[in-house]
């Protein structure tokens, strides 16, 4: 993995955490102020409250249908080298390694460039 891999690595986490972020809020906001206009309007005070924890609740229950799926990969069977994605030398029924053209070998990563 090259830093500009590891950089957009993290670009992309970060902009999932804004997003839930912004979920989580949204959600607060949004049945927040139904309940408080509701509340208002029939004079129930607790329908402010109840509408904020609501919100956090269908904001967490999408989040997680959402974003939950992403981790529950199903682990990878050792006939294909034991790591994810097939790299573990393994040659492909085509020839070559998985993912590699025919011929090619991987490079030695270190972390001093």
């Amino acid at each position: 993995m090259s830093v500009k891999d590891s950089g957009a690595g993290r670009a992309q986490g970060l902009s999932i955490g804004w997003t839930v972020f912004s979920y989580l809020i949204g959600g607060m906001i949004a049945y927040g102020g139904i309940g408080w206009l509701i509340g208002r309007a029939v004079h129930i005070w607790m329908l402010f409250p109840v509408g904020m924890l609501v919100g956090l609740a269908i904001s967490l229950a999408y989040i997680i249908y959402r974003f939950g799926k992403q981790g529950a990969e199903a682990p990878s069977s050792p006939s294909r080298g034991g790591l994810p994605g097939g790299a573990g030398g393994m040659e492909s029924p085509r020839g070559g390694q998985q993912g590699r053209p025919p011929g090619s070998t991987p490079k030695e990563m270190t972390g001093d460039r």
